[in-house]
């Protein structure tokens, strides 16, 4: 999951909507792009809450150039969320965009509880497995110093 993805997920989405509502599609009928870009929403929300605290072995790589995409991709989405916003209601009325909003809500929990948990899942076993291999280089480095110095003293 990266923000271009994420935003090109969005972008494709948001035209398919738009279009649909252009020729008088129900909203009904476009539960799978408006599902496919609340997904996406919830993506970029996941992705910049972890952007704003890495883990520390992301912390010298390109954070800074990633947070500048999702910044960008961030306020790319809410111009689109504007122009839906604009384009439902007027073609739909308040209810539309209410329903819209019911549908992000339930794509948001239902992106928690799958996706965005099996990224933190991720992240946590590579953390685990660094942390892991540095105790044992670490141990291993001691006990080749012990070795050493044992057998040192010995060939005295």
């Amino acid at each position: 999951m990266d923000p271009v993805t994420v935003i090109a997920t969005a972008s494709a989405a948001y035209s398919a909507l738009k279009k649909g509502i252009e020729i008088g599609r129900e909203l009904q009928d476009m539960g799978g792009q408006l599902a496919q870009w609340a997904g996406a929403v919830s993506d970029l929300e996941f992705l910049a809450k972890k952007a704003q605290d890495p883990p520390w072995w992301k912390v010298g790589s390109n954070v800074q150039a990633e947070a500048i995409e999702i910044f960008a991709a961030k306020k790319r989405i809410e111009s689109q969320r504007d122009e839906l916003k604009t384009y439902i209601q007027y073609s739909y009325g308040q209810s539309g965009w209410e329903e819209l909003l019911r549908i992000e809500a339930q794509v948001r929990k239902r992106k928690q509880a799958t996706d965005h948990r099996k990224a933190e899942m991720k992240e946590m076993a590579i953390t685990a497995i660094l942390v892991t291999l540095v105790l044992l280089a670490g141990v291993s480095g001691l006990a080749l110093i012990a070795w050493f110095l044992v057998m040192q003293q010995e060939a005295r």
